[in-house]
């Protein structure tokens, strides 16, 4: 109820209660009024009736004085105050004006006949005396009957009196009885009064003001410190107090909201800052390993909730392989065919849920959660794959697919780049015949052995005998042909022993790091048998065996680091000179 409404109501009930008051006060002094009327008609009745009385005993007393002692002044004055029987008829009409009951009429007329009936013997007596019969006028005012019919007058004038004093008294008891309520009444209802307004004021200022302000007050404070974690509870107030209440609760949502914003906005932030971290540290990257480190570090970072794996398709194959995972992904293989994921085949994001209406990858099997498969794409071409997953089934990774799509763009550009970077560093440091390393890479090889220049090593010059013959009788297809051939022995052959180069032409190094000069004779015979060894056809036919002749030389036993190709090419020129399908070393030439 509002506080307008409640004051409105407590005004008329005020105004009621005052009404009531004042109308009772009013009725109360009425009441006095009446009680003072009661009270004077008491007075005036009692005084017509002392008057009554009197008269009738003084009237009775002149007529006994004349008739004892003969006095002419008495019978005077009993004649001059023969009036009084008018008198007495007017103090009976008196008193029958203020209203009289059966019973004070009854004695009224008792009255009359009672003072008739002594005027006529009174009025008898004075006659017999004026006779000269003094005996019988004195016989009969003092006879029995004249006393008793006198007796009797004074008897019902004072039970008259009585009666009309017990009347009076009565309506004089009703007066104040009746003022006396009515006072009651006008002074309880002042008190209810005085209440209601002392309660109106307790329950206006102290209940339904000062209180509900007190906490508001708190709860604006707490606001005001950006604390909304405070409860506001609706106490359905309707009243201005009640508009204050919802006005707060509208701006603590309001502050809610905003802070939600707020963590909103800096977590986005925080997502852009790490991608943004990410994608420097990817752009800096050298090898593919290096790229599957980053992301493993990083997508746990950014999305704490998802696990998931990074995949590449080699070149010249159809098998997806994980480079790098996070968070422990246990829905889907770590490596499948191109086949097996819809994502790949469609060329398109796709989401595996067991719940949901699309199909199903089938590289994810048993109970799991919600997979998504984004394809790494570069230049229209597929390089690779980014699996994320999420152990509840109806997630649908909305908020973050964007992220998620953003980077796996990003990721598949650096994985295109590292590849063609890879193939780039391959045709420079490789031998595109033979796919072995060649000079170029040889001579960083050396130059990272001359900075450590007390560390062994020993190198190999081969060189393949007769090669021109190859070229000349079978033209330069076969000669490639051989020439690939004996690379490839030449590889299996060696092992871990040591790194195999081109040298040029028909020419191959072998470097044997922290090897001896035994060690390298070891392995320059095992070469040149196993080429010896090894049959090698060209179309179909059988060729002539193909034989190696090698030099041998270490560093820094006879020589440094710089001239150990020198040395070792020396020795090589020996072995051909000697005989070839041979080899020598320069440490004993």
């Amino acid at each position: 109820m509002r506080l307008s409404t409640i004051t409105n109501l407590a005004y008329a009930i005020t105004l009621i209660f005052t009404t009531v008051s004042a109308t009772t006060f009013i009725l109360s002094a009425r009441s006095a009024l009446q009680e003072r009327a009661a009270i004077q008609d008491h007075l005036d009745l009692d005084d017509l009736a002392e008057e009554l009385a009197i008269t009738a005993d003084e009237r009775t007393e002149e007529a006994r004085l004349y008739v004892m002692r003969g006095d002419d002044q008495y019978l005077a004055k009993f004649y001059v105050d023969e009036d009084q029987e008018k008198r007495l008829e007017s103090n009976l009409d008196k008193l029958a004006a203020h209203g009289v009951s059966p019973s004070e009429e009854k004695l009224f007329q008792t009255i009359r006949t009672s003072a008739d009936a002594l005027d006529g013997m009174e009025r008898e007596a004075v006659s017999l005396y004026r006779a000269g019969r003094q005996g019988d006028a004195q016989r009969i005012l003092f006879g029995d009957q004249y006393h008793q019919r006198h007796s009797a007058l004074v008897d019902t004038v004072a039970t008259l009196r009585e009666t009309i004093a017990a009347r009076t008294q009565a309506t004089i008891d009703q007066a104040k009885n009746r003022s006396d309520f009515y006072g009651s009444i006008a002074k309880v209802m002042l008190g209810l009064t005085a209440l209601m307004f002392l309660a109106v004021l307790y329950f206006v200022l102290s209940r339904r003001v000062a209180v509900p302000l007190i906490k508001m007050s708190n709860i604006v404070k707490r606001l005001a410190r950006q604390d909304y974690s405070i409860d506001l509870p609706d106490e359905g107030r309707r009243d201005e107090i009640g508009e204050m209440n919802e006005a707060i609760r509208i701006f603590r949502s309001n502050g809610l909201e905003r802070e939600r914003l707020d963590a909103e906005h800096r977590k986005n932030q925080r997502i852009k800052d790490l991608i943004l971290q990410m994608m420097h540290r990817i752009q800096a990257c050298q090898n593919q390993l290096e790229l599957s480190d980053v992301v493993s570090k990083f997508m746990p970072q950014i999305f704490p909730a998802i696990s998931g794996r990074l995949l590449v398709l080699k070149e010249n194959s159809s098998f997806l392989h994980s480079t790098g995972q996070w968070s422990d992904p246990s829905f889907s293989a770590p490596d499948f065919a191109i086949d097996d994921c819809w994502a790949l085949r469609r060329g398109r994001p796709h989401i595996s849920n067991p719940d949901g209406d699309d199909v199903v990858c089938h590289h994810i099997s048993g109970e799991f959660g919600t997979g998504l498969c984004i394809p790494l794409t570069a230049l229209g071409e597929t390089v690779g794959l980014l699996y994320l997953e999420v152990p509840e089934k109806s997630a649908t990774l909305e908020t973050e697919r964007l992220y998620l799509e953003l980077l796996a763009e990003n990721i598949g550009l650096a994985v295109a780049n590292l590849q063609l970077r890879q193939r780039l560093v391959g045709m420079a440091k490789q031998d595109a015949l033979t796919g072995l390393l060649n000079r170029r890479s040889l001579d960083e090889a050396l130059n990272r052995h001359i900075e450590k220049p007390d560390d062994p090593l020993a190198c190999l010059m081969l060189d393949i005998d007769h090669f021109k013959r190859f070229n000349d009788r079978f033209g330069h297809d076969a000669g490639d042909a051989v020439m690939q051939y004996v690379a490839q022995v030449l590889s299996e052959a060696i092992g871990d022993q040591g790194h195999l180069f081109r040298f040029g032409g028909e020419e191959f190094t072998v470097l044997m790091p922290g090897a001896n000069l035994e060690h390298a004779k070891a392995l320059a015979e095992k070469l040149r048998h196993a080429v010896e060894h090894a049959p090698f056809t060209y179309r179909g036919r059988s060729l002539d065996p193909v034989t190696i002749s090698v030099g041998i030389a270490t560093a820094p036993g006879a020589g440094t680091v710089t001239s150990v190709l020198e040395r070792a090419d020396a020795a090589l020129l020996s072995a051909k000179e000697t005989g070839r399908n041979r080899w020598v070393s320069f440490d004993t030439a």
